[in-house]
């Protein structure tokens, strides 16, 4: 018993909770840069040749092992745009998001200074294209909703009886929201429009 109770302490003392299941943990910069006309989200389009080409979204990408959020975001952020990470201030992270095939994205939000700005050189191999909307068009224009319905479909050959519930038992099912905005001539969608929302939530 007392080496049980020594294992369990060793696996779970000062362990920082995650997503149960999480096969992957990933990571993106909510870039922020300051405009005449006031604050700015900067966004990437994915190269035609990486997967989800063409599709809008946030520098970022999967975390490596032993890195926080924020490393992997910076990280992932010098690598696609050549934003060096001494000239993003971090402010903070928003809520994260509990994809369904198995991965924990984390959200960061950083203030992207000048010098920064002017920095950005897309990587190829990675981005087609840069491009900023000011944050109040997210406040003043909603988006439209559409979702998805996660209907769950149990195998034929469930032990029912071996676990003591009947073939009617009530599985949960769910939604998934799609926000879609249309800004700057970009279709903002999916999780990069989810994590939009949170950021302009009051």
């Amino acid at each position: 018993m007392r080496a049980e109770l020594d294992r369990l302490r060793r696996r779970f003392g000062g362990y920082e909770p995650g997503m149960m299941g999480a096969r992957q943990r990933y990571a993106v910069l909510c870039p922020l840069v300051e405009r005449p006309d006031g604050l700015h989200l900067l966004f990437e389009v994915r190269a035609g040749g990486i997967r989800q080409g063409g599709e809008v979204c946030f520098p970022g990408g999967r975390a490596e092992a032993g890195e926080t959020a924020e490393q992997c975001a910076l990280r992932e952020t010098a690598e696609e745009l050549a934003i060096p990470p001494e000239t993003v201030t971090l402010l903070g992270r928003t809520d994260f998001i509990c994809n369904h095939r198995g991965f924990l994205l984390q959200p960061v939000i950083g203030l992207v200074s000048p010098a920064g700005f002017d920095a950005i050189r897309p990587a190829e191999a990675e981005v087609a294209e840069v491009f900023t909307v000011p944050l109040d068009f997210f406040r003043t224009h909603p988006p439209q909703r559409y979702a998805y319905d996660l209907i769950p479909r149990m195998p034929e050959d469930f032990p029912y009886e071996a676990v003591g519930i009947s073939r009617a038992y009530p599985w949960s099912s769910g939604q998934v929201e799609i926000p879609i905005w249309q800004a700057a001539g970009h279709p903002v969608w999916g999780m990069t429009a989810r994590i939009v929302q949170e950021l302009v939530r009051e």
